[in-house]
């Protein structure tokens, strides 16, 4: 019963196209992996073989979380392998970030999608043994 890997992750969207178009500015290897509506709301799997967010089309709620004030997921973190790169692409896209630094990272940049949630970009170091 160990875990095999993580899948996904689900997330509520004002605009499910505003939240497909980030991601794929974030992440331009990501596809539509499956798409539908159910109960008249549209859904969409966006990702790679590996991984995906599973995006709700909820045009009428407002956010309710908001990270780091209150009880809830602050970030979620992806690694990435040219933290130099992708702030040139976030920088090309008009997508603001900031960055912080630590010893086994390299670059940590910080971005937050459409919907108010953050999500971290981490390169680690050459040396670092748990990358």
């Amino acid at each position: 019963m160990n875990l095999i890997r993580f899948e996904h992750i689900n997330l509520s969207c004002k605009d499910i196209d505003a939240a497909k178009n980030f991601y794929q500015t974030v992440f331009p290897n990501w596809y539509v992996r499956a798409e539908g509506v159910n109960d008249g709301s549209r859904w969409m799997h966006l990702g790679n073989n590996q991984f995906y967010l599973a995006l709700n089309d909820t045009p009428n709620e407002e956010r309710v979380h908001h990270i780091y004030e209150n009880i809830g997921i602050n970030h979620v973190g992806f690694v990435i392998d040219d933290g130099d790169a992708m702030k040139a692409l976030l920088e090309k896209h008009g997508i603001e970030y900031y960055t912080m630094t630590a010893l086994e990272t390299k670059h940590r940049i910080y971005v937050t999608d459409p919907d108010g949630n953050e999500i971290e970009l981490v390169e680690y170091n050459q040396d670092y043994q748990l990358k």
